[in-house]
């Protein structure tokens, strides 16, 4: 079956169109898998949001997001990209990191060019090409599975009104993403480019193109993410009000089809009941 980043990297260049879809946690990996998505996707945003209630402006760390990428990747079959932010710092920060996504089994990740303090309106920009150029080559001589896929996310179509770093310039999107492509990226992800503009930039760069959001004609594939966490967010609220002004949930539900076979319930009660049967334990 080849390793989490082989099937990744075989995906990207099947010519065919794929949604990595929504897992924040193990739990919503095993829905992703289930529903029958081929890849899953681990948003910055969703952690930050989701495990602190904050933006994401990069306070989830990547000691944070490694370890919640391990968990996501261990429960599941298909492979795993995570957003990764710039990587740290320093090209030694991208190095060590890219090391221990590729341990913690995870299949790739996205590296962008934007500088902190990120996703901000009052002070933001992009770093320098040579710079994101080093980040890349260190991820490249860091990665051990020569199928490891090392995408490079470009912002500099994501404007600063909306919290991005970029210009809004294609022709300086084009600039870097042919040098991004030049230091080793194998696949490109350019937020807010609409369908006419990816059109541009895949006539100028012969690399598959990945897109956040909608999915867009002639791209290898979709990382759809916010809806998961947000989601989730929607029917909490609405079920804490009706406990709150009813003192009962009448519209809860737990006994979910497949939410035993979600957690492995037989798997797990069937070891333990093996276990008390060999130990002379009594089992009721």
């Amino acid at each position: 079956m080849g390793s989490p980043a082989q099937k990744l990297r075989d995906l990207l260049n099947s010519g065919e169109h794929f949604i990595a879809a929504d897992a924040y946690s193990a739990i919503t990996g095993r829905i992703v898998e289930r529903v029958g998505f081929k890849a899953a996707y681990l948003g910055g945003h969703a952690c930050s949001a989701f495990h602190y209630a904050m933006p994401d402006i990069g306070i989830f760390s990547q000691v944070e997001q490694i370890e919640q990428a391990a968990r996501i990747a261990a429960a599941i079959d298909i492979p795993l990209i995570a957003d990764a932010d710039t990587l740290g710092e320093t090209v030694a920060d991208a190095f060590h990191f890219t090391r221990r996504y590729e341990r913690a089994g995870i299949a790739g990740f996205h590296v962008e060019d934007e500088v902190n303090p990120k996703h901000s309106s009052y002070v933001n920009g992009l770093m320098p090409i040579g710079d994101m150029q080093a980040r890349l080559e260190a991820c490249v001589k860091a990665r051990r599975d020569p199928a490891f896929v090392i995408i490079a996310r470009c912002d500099e179509l994501y404007p600063s009104a909306y919290g991005g770093g970029g210009s809004g310039s294609v022709e300086a999107a084009i600039k870097r993403g042919r040098a991004y492509v030049e230091a080793g990226a194998d696949a490109l992800v350019f937020p807010f480019a609409t369908p006419e503009i990816t059109a541009q930039l895949k006539s100028a760069i012969s690399i598959p193109f990945c897109v956040l959001g909608a999915p867009i004609p002639g791209t290898a594939c979709t990382l759809h993410t916010g809806w998961g966490w947000t989601g989730a967010a929607q029917l909490h609220l609405a079920r804490a009000k009706e406990l709150f002004q009813t003192g009962a949930i009448a519209s809860l539900d737990a006994t979910i089809e497949g939410k035993d076979a979600l957690i492995e319930q037989d798997l797990y009660a069937g070891l333990i009941a093996d276990w008390a049967k060999k130990t002379g334990r009594p089992v009721r």
